[in-house]
């Protein structure tokens, strides 16, 4: 009970930081308020000193900002909070109908990533079902390149070629069921595909399982035993599920920019560029208020599924030693990537040719042209080294951050809630505002948030793994912690998060890319990929390999990424010499002592 009050404390102090850093925010950048204000409510205006002081003395800035973060936070408990300082409206009702749109939104995203997860372990949960699971061949190639399409450019090509060229549905704004598909679409099926990944990773750990051995013996139908192995898997993965529901959510920025759906991450985005404080914060604390719900929801979900196993330490552990699985794709993707990159290399991707612009792929230009004429192949090339080393410095970052807190759940867990519900574009300002602009501002707001995930992850498989039958028999024969840590829980935990930061190697640099598209991330006339589909972008419809060429880079990269995971396995023990009656020699005296503390 103790340590649940604790973490309690912990969240509401989190939650209250984060919230009062909003608060905070014009005064941490050193900017001045009401001169951004001014622009955001008349751009053409100009910024005489009496304009700014009648400005400053209507919002009472002068008063300073604790007055104003104590009057904000005053009137949340009457469900006020405050007047927006662009037009004056009441923030509460805003916040509530953008926070409805943004569910509804989220809700059908989901059903759309619940189809595409189980169209990704298809395979697998038929092979599983049949028994035929051993001669498996590592796949998951076009999920990878799925799951690593932008969402911004994803929502843009599905606007532009469902909705303008062929018609069959509406591709701006929000009226109504029809106009939530092309949005869900680009929500869903990068979710989709990341979570049936993570999902074929576990099935093959549930199918060899006792129980599914003895549901075969009995004659179950394969169905059956199919449905069962997702439900075993599912405790798992609601933690990661919880994620995915708060960062869609929060993460919905881009696709609620290009299909102008007046959602909680369009607002909370306008907010935090127009530095409209209350706004913001109630956008925030939302989001926060939101992710508490899930989290609860998932911890009552993972409950209820394993019942009493967790709590009497009788689970089996779906990581078990296998062989890493061998295969020629890592090699070929590797290779075509390489190759890409070093045939751009040798090209210049700042010549101007005017005469030539968007031109279409040709022997001269592979890739074509952009708008200025330069080689769309020398920029690619030349923008994957930033592209490529920030993501994996990142990914290699948030991998050890996220294993290290995952181990220490009760301080992680409400952190990575807290982190997880701050969109990517608002980390990117706070950070801004903290360590100021510049090359490596957008890498370290992307690394601020990204670990988060690998720590609920490390987290989760690290309560599944504590109530397995075996660590239990280990501790009781005298293991000590430190044994049981080095050669039981972490070699069953590392293996599956060092796959799940190679999966969300593609994400990382999607987020980079991201930002570059909403205009925070690298300026011009970087090669950078995220600033390559900004650019682009526009012309799309009339030059679609402009924005195809970084995109299948970004695919590529995900395939690889995919692949290369397949070979991090937990490694296989050295089996012990049997006796010449078929039992196994007793442990040597050096180990023994060793497990024994």
């Amino acid at each position: 009970m103790g340590h649940r009050v604790a973490t309690l404390l912990w969240r509401v102090l989190l939650a209250a930081a984060l919230v009062c850093g909003i608060g905070l925010l014009p005064w941490l950048s050193r900017t001045d308020p009401a001169l951004t204000v001014l622009k955001a409510r008349s751009a053409d205006r100009d910024p005489t000193p009496r304009v700014l002081a009648d400005i400053r003395a209507q919002l009472g800035l002068e008063q300073g900002p604790l007055h104003l973060l104590g009057q904000w936070l005053g009137g949340l408990p009457r469900g006020d909070a405050g007047r927006s300082w662009l037009n004056g409206t009441p923030v509460t009702p805003t916040v509530v109908q953008a926070l409805g749109v943004t569910l509804l939104l989220v809700a059908v995203a989901l059903v759309v990533a619940a189809v595409t997860a189980a169209l990704v372990c298809a395979r697998t949960l038929w092979l599983g079902a049949h028994g035929r699971l051993d001669g498996r061949r590592p796949g998951g190639g076009g999920s990878a390149m799925l799951a690593a399409l932008p969402e911004f450019l994803t929502a843009s090509l599905l606007a532009t070629v469902v909705g303008v060229q062929l018609g069959w549905l509406p591709a701006l704004g929000w009226y109504g069921p029809r106009w939530t598909v092309l949005p869900a679409l680009a929500l869903g099926l990068p979710t989709g595909a990341v979570l049936g990944r993570l999902l074929d990773d576990l099935l093959p750990g549930a199918f060899a399982e006792d129980w599914a051995t003895a549901a075969a013996a009995r004659g179950l139908p394969g169905r059956t035993v199919a449905a069962k192995a997702v439900r075993r898997c599912a405790p798992a993965l609601l933690p990661n599920l919880n994620l995915f529901v708060v960062g869609l959510t929060a993460g919905s920025v881009a696709v609620e920019q290009i299909y102008d759906i007046p959602g909680l991450g369009r607002t909370t985005l306008q907010a935090a560029l127009a530095q409209d404080l209350p706004v913001l914060q109630a956008g925030v604390l939302a989001l926060l208020l939101l992710a508490a719900a899930a989290t609860g929801l998932a911890a009552l979900g993972v409950r209820l599924l394993t019942g009493r196993a967790l709590r009497d330490g009788a689970l089996d552990s779906l990581h078990r030693p296998r062989r890493s699985a061998r295969s020629i794709l890592p090699l070929l993707y590797g290779g075509l990537l390489a190759a890409v990159v070093a045939l751009g290399l040798f090209r210049d991707p700042l010549a101007l040719d005017t005469g030539a612009r968007l031109q279409p792929p040709s022997w001269t230009h592979p890739f074509g042209t952009d708008a200025l004429g330069r080689d769309l192949l020398a920029r690619v090339g030349h923008g994957a080294l930033d592209t490529l080393l920030s993501a994996l410095a990142i990914s290699v970052t948030a991998l050890v951050a996220g294993v290290l807190l995952g181990l220490l759940p009760r301080l992680s867990g409400p952190l990575v809630d807290t982190v997880n519900a701050v969109p990517p574009v608002l980390a990117a300002l706070l950070v801004t505002a903290v360590a100021g602009s510049g090359a490596a501002t957008p890498a370290l707001a992307v690394a601020t948030v990204s670990w988060a995930a690998l720590a609920a992850h490390t987290s989760s498989l690290l309560r599944q793994e504590r109530a397995t039958a075996h660590l239990r028999a280990t501790r009781g024969l005298g293991a000590s912690r430190r044994y049981l840590l080095r050669h039981e829980l972490l070699p069953a935990i590392l293996p599956p998060v060092t796959r799940h930061a190679l999966l969300r190697l593609p994400g990382v640099a999607l987020a980079l890319a991201s930002l570059g598209f909403l205009g925070l991330g690298s300026q011009p006339p970087s090669p950078e990929w995220g600033l390559l589909l900004a650019e682009n972008q526009p012309y799309a419809e009339r030059a679609p390999w402009a924005v195809l060429a970084p995109a299948a880079a970004l695919a590529l990269l995900g395939a690889l990424a995919v692949s290369a995971a397949g070979g991090v396995r937990r490694p296989r023990r050295r089996e012990r010499p049997r006796t010449p009656t078929g039992t196994q020699q007793p442990l040597p005296a050096r180990e023994f002592a060793e497990a024994a503390g």
